[in-house]
């Protein structure tokens, strides 16, 4: 009977101990073994993400809003300061008597210069400046509120369309020094505002800090863009005038001391008494200000009771009509402590708080040619604005009217905007021509063609032009079989739209995938600056002619352009 062999009988033997195979003449070379899937639903990879994230940045002349793309608010909104703009290790803002010291001011000082991160007026600014205050805020963003890494994380970056060049190139150059991002792609800000309120075309009108821009949009294109100085830092001006006068009832009034060209002149530049007001003045602003929704002694509009459709989202109503205030509410006095000395609380009437809204944005009690182009008042512009604009795209954007902008959150606002817009439209019709004279000669010619309506009956003996139409059974078939399956778009009416606001657009349409006009390489903005960009008809040659032609580099992935900032 044959003896089972044991286990070291059966182990091969090597020719080399395992310990010394290195001493070998051609040991295998080390090498990471391939890892293999039999499976169809393994992961092949260890990868955490399968795309990196985008960021939604927009800058404006007061505030940075940064935040994650598909999210409908940004995470922070910082805004520009004095204060964040000190040095490491000054705590001067923290000693208990800062708020109530004067300071120097400089001599050359301009409303709300230091709260600015920018001004369209470009002689004097120090663009230095603007790109470490950029610097210092997207920092802030990153390591505070967004909590990521700024390494290989695109950003789409929301600008107003009519920045110039100079800050353009400040800005990208401050975001590609300072963080490592691979590629920016911007987005105008009145393009978003119209993508988060639903539409495809509309007339943004944006109440901003230095100005108040009216875009109009059709099909996401920018056709015209009309602006005034009659914004938000006029107000909060007005505002400081207001409780500078309830604050110190003994100094003079300062609406006398005006001079007759002190009201409007250019820039709203004149450096009031004390400028510790702004403070103040902005929060007094933002929280309490109001404006009647029909100007003192206007009689009200014929559409005014069906105001719940005037201000309005697809099944959403923002507000509808207010009543005009009674005696008693009008000498109603609003308590408001003053944080500046002497500290005492300020008894101001309830319709004095209406008074910087209407004399800064609709400039109240003032005759129309006194004002110049840049400083009409907000129902003219809106007006002209529409009347500058062709009739199919006028009639798409007077019913998608998209009020927005800081300004826009004063109660009652974009109620008084539409009511004196329709009562200037009912008024005045669509025509560019007024005046006595223009009045009359239309008068004389509806004249003139009533009598001829009425000289001859509409039928066989009437002239060619007056007969009545003949109805065609076929041309009404076709255009009703055109029409079928459609939705009747609104159009020809005079209607506000809500938006949910240029950052959530922006959200929306990178989380969508959209690919932005202006999508600049890090590299290629580096090598060459805004130098690089190249026009749009030989982008379009090139995205033509790549299939045939790609050895001439016209196919360039880095090749960009500016659109709407060209």
């Amino acid at each position: 009977m044959t003896a089972t062999a044991s286990y070291f009988d059966r182990k091969p033997t090597t020719a080399a101990r395992p310990g010394l195979l290195h001493l070998q003449a051609n040991p295998p070379s080390p090498h990471t073994p391939q890892r293999t899937f039999s499976s169809a639903f393994s992961s092949p990879t260890l990868s955490y993400r399968a795309e990196d994230e985008v960021l939604v940045f927009e800058v404006g002349s007061r505030h940075l809003s940064a935040g994650i793309v598909g999210e409908s608010n940004p995470r922070c909104r910082l805004s520009f300061s004095p204060e964040d703009g000190r040095r490491v290790g000054d705590y001067r803002q923290y000693m208990p008597e800062y708020q109530t010291t004067p300071r120097k001011r400089k001599r050359d000082y301009k409303w709300g210069e230091d709260h600015e991160l920018w001004r369209m007026d470009l002689r004097g600014l120090d663009l230095g400046l603007v790109e470490d205050k950029i610097e210092r805020m997207a920092r802030k963003a990153y390591t505070k509120y967004l909590l990521l890494d700024s390494k290989h994380k695109k950003i789409n970056l929301v600008l107003p369309s009519l920045l110039p060049h100079r800050l353009l190139s400040s800005t990208l150059l401050s975001i590609f020094s300072n963080f490592q991002t691979p590629s920016i792609t911007l987005f105008p800000t009145p393009m978003l505002n119209v993508a988060a309120a639903g539409c495809r075309a509309g007339l943004v009108v944006d109440i901003g800090w230095a100005e108040s821009v009216m875009t109009g949009l059709y099909e996401h294109r920018e056709v015209l863009c009309k602006r005034t100085t009659r914004a938000m830092k006029l107000v909060t001006r007005r505002m400081a005038d207001l409780l500078k006068e309830y604050a110190e009832p003994g100094i003079a009034d300062l609406h006398s001391q005006r001079s007759p060209n002190h009201e409007e002149d250019a820039g709203h530049n004149q450096p009031l008494p004390d400028s510790r007001y702004f403070d103040f003045a902005e929060e007094v602003s933002s929280r309490i200000a109001w404006c009647p929704t029909t100007a003192a002694g206007a009689a009200p509009s014929k559409e005014a009771p069906d105001m719940a459709r005037t201000l309005e989202r697809p099944g959403t109503v923002e507000e509808g009509p207010s009543e005009p205030l009674d005696e008693a509410q009008d000498q109603t006095k609003i308590s408001i402590p003053s944080p500046l000395p002497p500290r005492k609380t300020l008894q101001i009437p309830f319709h004095k708080l209406a008074e910087p809204v209407e004399d800064g944005l609709f400039a109240t009690g003032k005759d129309l040619h006194d004002l110049d182009d840049h400083e009409q008042p907000l129902p003219q512009l809106l007006y002209k604005t529409l009347l500058s604009l062709p009739t199919d795209v006028r009639s798409q954007c007077m019913a998608r009217i998209i009020i927005t902008g800081g300004g826009s959150n004063i109660p009652g606002l974009k109620t008084r905007l539409l009511n004196e817009f329709r009562a200037v439209v009912e008024k005045r019709g669509w025509d560019s021509v007024y005046g006595e004279v223009a009045t009359e000669t239309r008068k004389h010619l509806e004249t003139f063609r009533n009598t001829r309506v009425n000289r001859k009956p509409l039928g066989e003996g009437a002239e060619t032009h007056l007969q009545p139409q003949v109805e065609d059974p076929i041309a009404e078939k076709l255009e009703s079989g055109k029409m079928k399956g459609t939705k009747a778009t609104l159009a020809g009416e005079i209607r506000g739209v809500e938006t949910l606001g240029a950052w959530a657009g922006g959200s929306l349409m990178a989380s969508l995938k959209v690919k932005g006009v202006v999508e600049i390489d890090r590299d290629s903005f580096l090598t060459n600056g805004l130098a690089g960009a190249k026009k749009e008809s030989e982008i379009t040659q090139a995205t033509q002619r790549m299939s045939l032609v790609a050895r001439s580099g016209l196919g360039d992935k880095t090749a960009w352009t500016l659109g709407p900032w060209a």
